[in-house]
């Protein structure tokens, strides 16, 4: 797509599922990609697959969001071809367990706290008063159903998912009479690694969240990314609440019996 071909599009969490998805997704369109996640190896081989299938400029980099520090480093290092960011998905999140607030660890409240609220903040601190100051750009936040509907045991990570959609609509009031957008992506159940970082590797226990159904995949959640970074210059796609076929909120989902 014409639109956005050399656009520098910034994805965090790029290292697999959503956010590997929307890499692939943005290439297809020639977008100019930097790539960020804790496990640079796995976005420096998606990196060098993108290059050689789209022949595309890719950018990588090892970024903990959760490290004010790193964020701003990483950011300041930009070459000065890779500071003007057009597009930022805002993906890196993670959940950790199922304990009531009465039994739940510290470390993982922490965690959620810490990337899902914290490093959605510190990212667009970097990015965002450079669009305001060319007055474009558009901020795409990976929310989740989970911030609009509390489920047993999701107690920290619901609001933290809640928090970040709030912090979608305070972007956009803080934006507003500028030409930056907005966008905040909400999916239900998507099968990928989160299961398994949730259950700290226990893949048994992850696959059980999915088991009878047929969850989103990654490449589902991309389309609609980009889509929301494809309208008109005068349309934001505010918010989109995206679930498979099988599931009606986070309480009903149909399983098939085996």
């Amino acid at each position: 797509m014409e639109f956005l071909r050399n656009k520098v599009v910034c994805i965090t969490g790029a290292s697999s599922g959503i956010g590997a998805a929307c890499a692939v997704e943005f290439a297809r369109q020639g977008c100019a990609l930097f790539l960020s996640a804790r496990r640079k190896e796995r976005i420096d081989a998606l990196a060098e697959d993108l290059r050689s299938q789209h022949s595309i400029r890719v950018q990588t980099a090892r970024l903990d969001v959760t490290d004010p520090d790193d964020v701003q480093k990483t950011f300041g290092a930009l070459p000065p071809e890779w500071q003007e960011i057009q597009i930022l998905v805002n993906n890196a999140g993670l959940s950790r367990g199922l304990n009531t607030v009465q039994e739940g660890s510290l470390q993982d409240w922490e965690e959620m706290i810490d990337t899902n609220i914290k490093g959605l903040l510190y990212v667009t601190r970097q990015v965002l008063p450079g669009m305001v100051r060319r007055n474009s750009g558009h901020v795409i936040n990976i929310g989740s159903i989970a911030g609009h509907q509390m489920y047993p045991g999701g107690n920290v990570y619901c609001a933290s998912k809640s928090a970040a959609n709030m912090l979608s609509l305070g972007m956009r009031m803080d934006v507003l009479g500028t030409n930056v957008r907005v966008s905040s992506v909400e999916p239900g159940l998507v099968e990928t690694e989160f299961g398994e970082v949730r259950f700290r590797g226990d893949t048994k226990r992850a696959a059980a969240v999915y088991a009878g159904m047929r969850p989103l995949h990654g490449e589902d959640v991309a389309d609609i990314v980009v889509f929301c970074a494809t309208r008109p210059a005068h349309v934001d796609v505010s918010e989109v609440i995206v679930m498979p076929t099988d599931q009606a909120s986070v309480y009903h989902v149909h399983r098939k019996q085996s």
